[in-house]
């Protein structure tokens, strides 16, 4: 005679089944490499590199026009190095006797350095906006880069750094308008903003799949196939 089957405990058992195999194939996941799809790891180290590019072009954009206009070619580093300096920044590089001029270079290239680690730091949080809550076309990484622009150089550029410059070093270099025109200000945020949008394909994830694996992944075909 066939004894009585627990369908609960029969259930229990699938469930606790199903539950080990999920947790099974997650370490899998997470053990792949390369990982089988996007992740923030991926958004931190290709933010970083666009962020770089973006703001070397805005500052190479800035070293080439500022003579134009009768301003030191690092004009733009000046005025940026006067939050940590103060007045002093505004006399580096100077055609002066006295004027220590390898230290001057040295520190403007410790500034250069400095604004291209403030892009690298803006360029993730840029490009996590542009790849992850739009659609991936040109229209709206432009659309989405000078919102984001405008609004870094709005909110953080003149709302913070107008009262908290002033407060820390007793003036008001950045945005005064005298040193560096709003126009100069806005046009660098928005070519750094517009250079990721345009950049954004070159760092787009594509998981790696070897040829083997991409092989045996194929379905084959049966007789009537």
């Amino acid at each position: 005679m066939t004894p009585p089957v627990d369908h609960q405990a029969v259930e229990r058992l699938r469930s606790q089944v199903q539950q080990l195999q999920g947790e099974l194939d997650k370490v899998a996941e997470a053990q792949c490499w390369p990982p089988a799809r996007f992740s923030w790891i991926e958004h931190l180290i290709y933010g970083a590199a666009l962020g770089a590019f973006g703001a070397a072009i805005a500052l190479l954009a800035n070293v080439i026009l500022a003579p134009l206009a009768g301003k030191h070619p690092l004009e733009l580093i000046r005025v940026f190095l006067t939050f940590p300096l103060g007045a002093e920044a505004l006399a580096l590089a100077e055609a002066a006797p006295h004027a220590p001029v390898m230290r001057d270079g040295m520190i403007l290239t410790f500034g250069c350095c400095l604004y291209l680690v403030t892009g690298i730091l803006f360029g993730i949080l840029f490009h996590a906006a542009m790849t992850r809550f739009v659609q991936p076309t040109l229209g709206n990484r432009l659309a989405i880069s000078t919102i984001l622009a405008l609004l870094l150089w709005q909110v953080l550029f003149n709302g913070l750094l107008s009262w908290l410059q002033p407060l820390l070093f007793q003036g008001n270099w950045i945005t005064s308008g005298e040193y560096l025109p709003w126009w100069v200000a806005g046009a660098t945020h928005l070519l750094f903003g517009w250079t990721m949008a345009l950049l954004a394909p070159m760092a787009r994830y594509v998981p790696y799949r070897s040829r083997v694996v991409a092989e045996e992944e194929v379905p084959l075909l049966g007789p009537g196939g």
